[in-house]
């Protein structure tokens, strides 16, 4: 929910795409900075929906910065769909040649699910 939040105001500011990269980036180190926190307290389920957080604003900015098609989309319906996401981690790795973008939001989109689940228990 949070991130249909964040778009709806990036939508509202009517930023540039640097200045919307820039916020993005913030979020990510934010998100990434609470994971530390939350490992620190022994908190797998906290800490795993704030590095899921940090990767998915990663791959947001570098769909961005890369002009992916899949930007537009979600830039056009207002949200970014898990299967936009998965398939701009895909091509930002053929892209860039780094395979380790497409592994990452892998393991992120998998563990995000899997603690879900678990925490439901």
């Amino acid at each position: 929910m949070r991130s249909l939040t964040v778009e709806a105001i990036l939508r509202e500011l009517g930023l540039d795409p640097n200045e919307e990269a820039e916020i993005r980036l913030e979020l990510a180190e934010k998100s990434l900075e609470e994971a530390k926190d939350y490992m620190k307290k022994k908190d797998p389920i906290q800490a795993s929906e704030k590095l899921y957080k940090a990767v998915e604003e990663y791959v947001k900015i570098l769909g961005q910065l890369h002009k992916l098609p899949q930007y537009e989309k979600a830039k056009t319906e207002g949200r970014w769909w898990t299967q936009l996401l998965g398939k701009s981690a895909r091509r930002l790795s053929k892209i860039l040649k780094e395979p380790r973008i497409e592994q990452t939001w892998a393991i992120a989109y998998e563990i995000h699910i899997w603690e879900f689940s678990r925490s439901k228990i």
